[in-house]
């Protein structure tokens, strides 16, 4: 579950990156020692302290984790640091921000071993391989069952029943500026609607109470009434997020519910990155995240999907999670073309 910060606000919120794992030193990249792999990321990124032990023993290489806090701020300063870049590989750019980081040059071309288990229609640098797909998520809207049991009211499915007066006041969203989930829901009715139609739909949403926050942790922890906490009973969140709430106390159906027809389907890729300091590490780094043993453990340490073909998934992801079998999507070349000026009239609409 990402954020999205803008451009202005990378470089301050850079100061923040923070080295997680074994200590990279000067934080400055894999060049602190040759035993070492530096892997930058977002703050969503979680893996199995086994399933890292056993990519080091296998590798030889120590795992430096150098964690930003969204994927947006540190897809940015990848950017800003291009030309003496933090570590060796970024994972954690998605189809909502690829071009940026392409057209950047922030990566060095790498076919990764095992790429051949990768569906082709994840595979969306497949002419070049600056990247590597690792996993991929579907942005939907998330519902509180108790709250519209409550109501003998049924939950919304669609966008169009999202802007129905039906729904007023109950559902919120993250800042499509300032959030990942809260850009692709954007997206989202930017395929539904097409270019010009989004804009009234957004005014209809508005206009239907829609409340907007900064980012996917307030939303859905501090707003959402399925989390516990909130009075809002809808959410921008993903389709696996029931089975974050679910997995300890497994009730007989999930507490909460994904209106299918609201979805965007995300896709998170690693590269290696331009200049790395251990190239070698880098490439064996990426083999790993596209192995078996990764991705079986992916599902449950961040709750999206893994890009392996028949990868076994937990029995709780799939009792409580929703497979989305037909999301949104826009090619990344029609997002990086739009993607600045939809988020300046979405701001105009709804955040003012």
């Amino acid at each position: 579950m990402k954020r999205i910060v803008t451009t202005a606000l990378a470089a301050s919120l850079a100061l923040g990156l923070a080295a997680c794992g074994s200590d990279s030193g000067d934080g400055s990249g894999s060049g602190s020692d040759d035993k070492s792999v530096t892997l930058v990321t977002h703050d969503s990124f979680a893996a199995s302290d086994d399933v890292l032990k056993v990519f080091e023993k296998q590798s030889g290489y120590r795992v430096d984790i150098l964690r930003g806090k969204d994927a947006g701020s540190a897809v940015n300063q990848a950017v800003l640091s291009k030309d003496n870049p933090q570590g060796d590989v970024f994972f954690g750019i998605d189809n909502t921000l690829l071009s940026r980081g392409l057209d950047n040059g922030i990566f060095t071309p790498y076919e990764a071993k095992g790429l051949d288990r990768i569906p082709e229609e994840l595979q969306l640098d497949a002419g070049e391989h600056r990247v590597t797909p690792v996993d991929y998520g579907d942005v939907c809207v998330n519902y509180d069952r108790a709250y519209f049991e409550k109501e003998n009211l049924d939950p919304p499915q669609t966008f169009d029943d999202l802007a129905d007066p039906r729904y007023k006041d109950l559902l919120v969203t993250e800042n499509a500026a300032t959030s990942s989930p809260g850009l692709a829901f954007l997206l989202a009715t930017a395929d539904e609607y097409g270019k010009q139609g989004w804009e009234d739909y957004w005014s209809r949403l508005d206009d239907n109470g829609v409340e907007v926050v900064d980012g996917w942790e307030q939303a859905y922890y501090e707003r959402f009434s399925g989390a516990g906490k909130g009075d809002k009973p809808l959410v921008v969140s993903y389709a696996s997020s029931p089975p974050v709430l679910d997995m300890e106390s497994r009730p007989k159906e999930a507490t909460t519910g994904v209106a299918t027809g609201t979805c965007f389907r995300q896709i998170e890729f690693a590269g290696l990155l331009s200049g790395a300091g251990n190239t070698e590490g880098g490439k064996a780094l990426i083999d790993f995240l596209i192995g078996e043993r990764f991705q079986q453990d992916m599902p449950l340490q961040m709750f999206v999907h893994p890009a392996r073909e028949n990868t076994e998934l937990p029995e709780v992801f799939t009792r409580y999670g929703e497979e989305i079998a037909d999301p949104h999507t826009l090619d990344p070349a029609v997002i990086d073309d739009n993607r600045e000026q939809w988020i300046k009239t979405w701001t105009s609409l709804v955040v003012k």
